[in-house]
């Protein structure tokens, strides 16, 4: 039977203190398909609700749905569910079952809309979900380690998946997608989780667009994957010994574009990236704007803006099989005598000081010394640690407008 025939059908039972059903499972129970339950204001103690038709389970004026701490909130296990408008609190902690508020079970077309968070152990879990929605959702959690927390916005096998305006913190990843193909996550806040604010493992042609990712444990982690579009993301105060803003693990065939970068350890750290395409990307304030090691190849990168950085580029070896050109670089020294705003001679953005640290990091304490710069400087002239052919023979001589 299709949605529309199931609409002309649907009715509307109402749960609360003063309706008919003063219990959720209940009015669960008696609803048929395609109906709408209306939840009531109020704190109800349901244990786990299995919602195994297809129907809307609307909450009216926040409705508080408390698992106590022992239960799973909601679990979805029908094709067309839709959940509005809860609180949904106190979910159990397990470590052999992945409780979640809200769990999605090998359905589609599944919206969780407007939801409010709390104290999850994982916020919003999609296990072999095709189509749906998550949006418009404000996770909370409080975890003090990895192990007792899950993660915020988590997706397992599934595909065609919308993440779309969340804010998830303190969770272990905010988001997580694992095996998930064709899908997109949008205008999500994602900031002070424990490990990564966004972690991708196997899963390919997916887009991740104008987020927010701060201060987070480490960061973004994209990791065995191929086609990923990461497009016009904030990466800000990802600082630790092993944070970065980006980190590419074996990943190819992808596009870092329009980003910015601030105030990370490593804005970007790639380690067996293939065929990507950094371009048009702000880099300002970070530890290290660009770490690429020599696994890598086929790495273009184009058009970017490089502020402030402590280091520009670090690398781990001598060949290099990555292109560099026309980006702007505050620490070029080069001058243009045709004024056609590229500067005359290439740029060469790793230092002698930037290999030494890589091999030796105590050396780092060297900063800002006379030694350091003096080397650096004649490491420019005569080049003799640094790969001779990682530069940018076209360097721009003003920052790119982006």
């Amino acid at each position: 039977m299709s949605c529309i025939s199931l609409s002309s059908y649907a009715g509307v039972i109402k749960v609360g203190r003063e309706q008919q059903h003063k219990s959720i499972t209940a009015a669960i129970d008696a609803a048929r398909a395609g109906d709408t339950v209306l939840v009531d204001g109020g704190i109800y103690y349901e244990k786990n609700l299995v919602i195994n038709k297809p129907i809307v389970l609307k909450g009216v004026n926040q409705p508080v749905l408390d698992a106590e701490k022992k239960y799973e909130n909601i679990s979805v296990k029908s094709d067309n569910v839709t959940i509005q408008g809860f609180v949904l609190q106190h979910t159990g902690v397990s470590s052999i079952v992945d409780y979640a508020a809200v769990k999605i079970y090998n359905s589609r077309n599944v919206s969780v809309i407007d939801n409010i968070v709390k104290d999850a152990f994982f916020g919003i879990y999609s296990q072999y979900g095709t189509r749906c929605l998550i949006k418009n959702n404000t996770l909370t959690a409080f975890a003090k380690t990895e192990q007792s927390s899950g993660n915020g916005i988590h997706c397992w096998k599934s595909d065609s998946m919308q993440i779309i305006g969340n804010t998830v913190t303190g969770h272990r990843d905010g988001i997580y997608f694992e095996f998930v193909t064709n899908s997109v996550i949008w205008r999500n806040q994602s900031f002070k989780n424990l490990r990564y604010g966004l972690h991708f493992m196997f899963s390919n042609n997916d887009a991740y667009i104008n987020n927010v990712f701060q201060n987070n444990g480490a960061g973004v982690a994209v990791m065995f994957s191929k086609e990923v579009k990461m497009f016009n993301n904030f990466f800000q105060e990802n600082w630790g010994d092993a944070a970065y803003g980006i980190l590419l693990k074996e990943i190819n065939d992808s596009y870092i574009e329009g980003n910015h970068f601030e105030k990370n350890t490593s804005a970007i750290y790639a380690e067996g990236a293939n065929r990507i395409f950094v371009k048009r990307n702000i880099f300002k304030n970070n530890g290290w704007a660009f770490k690429i090691q020599a696994s890598c190849s086929e790495v273009m990168l184009e058009y970017n803006n490089f502020l402030g950085n402590i280091f520009d580029v670090g690398t781990n070896g001598s060949l290099v099989l990555n292109r560099f050109n026309n980006n702007y670089w505050d620490k070029y020294e080069g001058y243009d005598l045709n004024r056609d705003n590229i500067g005359d001679i290439p740029y060469r953005p790793v230092s002698m000081y930037s290999m030494i640290v890589e091999r030796n990091p105590p050396a780092v304490i060297l900063f800002h010394s006379m030694m350091v710069s003096l080397m650096d400087k004649s490491e420019k002239i005569i080049p003799s640690l640094t790969p001779e052919n990682l530069k940018d023979e076209h360097p721009m001589m003003k920052p790119l407008l982006l």
